[in-house]
């Protein structure tokens, strides 16, 4: 992250499901309507809030 930016400083709002792909790494607090889905071997540095469900599949999560 560029500038001094924090993880636990940038907020991803999404009306719907939200899908971390295979291997992808993201930075932030996710914030879902529906669910998160994090694919084998996704990484987050952040947070993920989803008012249905959160899937992790041999996935993992670090709070910041």
């Amino acid at each position: 992250m560029a500038g001094g930016a924090l993880p636990k400083n940038v907020f991803w709002q999404v009306f719907g499901a939200v899908d971390i792909g295979t291997t992808a790494h993201m930075e932030g607090v996710i914030l879902s309507q529906t669910s998160i889905a994090l694919k084998t071997g996704a990484s987050v540095n952040g947070r993920l809030l989803a008012q249905t469900a959160v899937t992790l599949d041999a996935a993992t999560v670090k709070q910041p």
